[in-house]
């Protein structure tokens, strides 16, 4: 899991440099300087347990659902992504509520929240539902394998979901 954050986030980086610099030595050394510290942070720093833990399936599949409700109101409701992602996220910190002795309610919000980060992405990003669809099954499968991975670390859910677009971009980018 560590390798996947990794490798999307020198991609991105790489994406960024490609996209908007023209290429130079000085951009090269500085994107180069960046990568080798994400590296050294990841190999030194202790980010997770020893142990390793999956997320439940039946926690794992309102990632999806987070991000098809976040998109329908961004793009289909017009109220714009973070208006969108506010309303989820507020509903969704709320679902403990219902049963305030329940363990399952209990872990919900943080998917649903993930994958509301999904679905705040623009239109471009995400050209329809299915593509957040893909998404957000994809950034559950990295939520559901980073259980103890990044404890402590803020920005967890948004890199998961991150992580769960760029990979839906790439592989949409090939059969496309």
């Amino acid at each position: 899991m560590v390798a996947t954050v990794l490798f999307t986030q020198v991609t991105f980086l790489t994406m960024i440099v490609n996209a908007h610099y023209e290429t130079n030595a000085a951009i090269i050394i500085a994107a180069l300087v960046i990568i080798l510290t994400i590296v050294f942070g990841y190999r030194y720093l202790d980010l997770h347990h020893e142990d390793y833990a999956y997320e439940k399936i039946s926690v794992v599949i309102w990632v999806p659902i987070g991000a098809v409700l976040c998109y329908l109101l961004n793009i289909h409701g017009g109220l714009g992504s973070i208006l969108a992602m506010g309303i989820v996220g507020t509903l969704a910190s709320f679902v403990p509520s219902l049963n305030k002795k329940s363990n399952y309610l209990q872990q919900l919000p943080a998917s649903i929240y993930c994958g509301a980060f999904v679905g705040m992405s623009s239109v471009a990003t995400t050209p329809s539902i299915g593509f957040v669809l893909a998404a957000g099954t994809l950034a559950g499968l990295f939520f559901m394998m980073s259980k103890n991975l990044f404890l402590g670390v803020g920005g967890k859910l948004g890199t998961m979901a991150f992580a769960g677009v760029i990979t839906a971009t790439l592989i949409y980018s090939f059969i496309a």
